[in-house]
């Protein structure tokens, strides 16, 4: 039996291996060594995010019983996708796919941001009052099957491997409770490896209550994406222990915190703009950014 064949017949376990001994050992680091204090009770926080995630998962598994893995073997089993047209070996497909699903995660969540109707849906993750490892698993349900959608869409069109589909699934599963964890790297470490992929100082920054800041640091995996497309920011201006972690105006825990406020969130309100390339500021303890005024032109 091949690495293939052996990791499509036991992809649950697998998954389900990974993920709760990445939770264990991120829980554990959030205990020793927290790298902000909670505003909220963690065990009312870590029941209604955890509560969300269950529904969640129950819903893909009755919407999409075949999931992502399904997906991919049904691509290769037809031809179907641009990788299943070239004689590669399973390895370079491998890393092709997985670098490719990669960023297109990237451009999906600057799309959640910049079109108000999936601000809405994705507000639900931001609007958090604090930031732990279970903030990286706190998305509405219709966020997550049109999450689903783009991902089944993606694997069609790559021909992305099973193996490949497997891995990813595992990697950004995992790197979203590490990205979200409460956690710190030691400086001259996180200088480093956020040269390669996402800190959770580098991502923490995406859940500041500064707009433009918001809009930033989008990378769930990869940080090159957020370099080479202009989104990045390095630090929070207030810095990671004086930043306000949320959206400005949801800051009621009844609404934020609880899981019938987080599922009704979407609906309320009326929809407006959340401009993406919004990268002024404007708050009373800050100064504008401001456009120079150009000099007349001597006749």
């Amino acid at each position: 039996m091949g690495l293939s064949e052996f990791v499509s017949q036991h992809e649950v376990n697998i998954r389900l291996g990974f993920f709760f001994g990445i939770f264990a050992v991120m829980a554990l680091w959030e205990l020793l060594a927290p790298r902000r204090q909670l505003s909220q009770p963690k065990p009312v926080r870590w029941a209604n995010n955890l509560g969300l995630v269950v529904l969640n998962s129950i819903i893909l598994r009755l919407i999409f019983p075949a999931a992502a893995v399904g997906v991919a073997v049904f691509a290769a089993s037809n031809g179907w996708g641009l990788l299943n047209h070239f004689t590669l070996p399973l390895s370079i497909s491998v890393i092709i796919s997985i670098i490719a699903l990669d960023m297109i995660i990237y451009f999906q969540h600057v799309m959640l941001h910049a079109v108000p109707t999936f601000w809405r849906l994705h507000r639900v993750h931001h609007a958090d009052l604090d930031y732990d490892l279970t903030t990286g698993a706190r998305f509405h349900p219709l966020e997550i099957v049109l999450s689903i959608l783009i991902k089944f869409a993606a694997i069609l069109l790559l021909g992305a491997p099973v193996l490949a589909v497997i891995i990813f699934e595992i990697v950004l599963n995992g790197m979203a409770m590490f990205n979200h964890g409460n956690v710190g790297l030691p400086p001259w470490l996180d200088r480093i490896v956020r040269l390669f992929v996402v800190t959770p100082d580098m991502h923490r920054v995406h859940h500041s209550t500064e707009d433009n800041e918001t809009n930033s640091n989008f990378g769930f995996n990869l940080s090159i994406w957020d370099r080479l497309f202009g989104t990045y920011i390095d630090q929070p201006r207030k810095g990671q222990l004086g930043m306000e972690i949320g959206i400005h105006t949801y800051r009621n825990p009844k609404q934020t915190t609880w899981i019938t406020g987080m599922l009704v969130m979407p609906f309320k309100g009326q929809v407006e703009g959340y401009a993406i390339n919004r990268r002024e500021w404007s708050r009373a303890d800050e100064s504008p950014v401001s456009t120079p005024t150009p000099k007349p032109v001597p006749k």
